[in-house]
């Protein structure tokens, strides 16, 4: 599976490809989760980073420049990110949706995934599309002019 992320990205997979997010260096959270696989739902442990509103997850926890991440997602793309213990019937899991599929993962213990959820959830404000500072109308500015 590895080497067909990396045929498929390019052995030498630039840091442009994530938006130019620097992800070894000072990340807004790490931790490790083990995640549902998307297309063999398979459970696998992995380290995540949360770094300017992308998610990215990595097979070991020495994350340095060359590192090529498992995958990542772009939070600003989710809706939500909740617990979902009683839809997988697993304790400390949590579930984080887009508008076309949900991703599960289950954290080490209930503060772990709180804190995820926070953070995820803190990111997904700061990073949303929804809503852009040139898109906010002030009705008040403009009666006065």
């Amino acid at each position: 599976m590895a080497s067909l992320w990396r045929a498929a990205m390019g052995s030498n997979h630039p840091v442009e490809d994530h938006g130019g997010v620097e992800f070894w260096s000072s990340p807004e959270r790490t931790g490790w989760l083990t995640k549902q696989g998307e297309y063999i739902k398979t459970w696998r442990r992995r380290w995540f980073v949360l770094k300017k509103g992308k998610l990215f997850w990595f097979k070991d926890s020495t994350v340095t420049r060359g590192s090529v991440p498992r995958g990542v997602i772009p939070v600003a793309t989710c809706l939500t990110v909740k617990g979902a213990e009683d839809v997988l019937n697993k304790q400390f899991a949590f579930e984080l949706s887009t508008r076309t599929e949900t991703m599960y993962f289950i954290a080490d213990s209930e503060k772990e995934k709180e804190d995820w959820i926070n953070s995820i959830g803190r990111s997904i404000v700061q990073h949303s599309r929804s809503v852009t500072d040139d898109e906010i109308v002030d009705y008040d500015v403009q009666a006065q002019r």
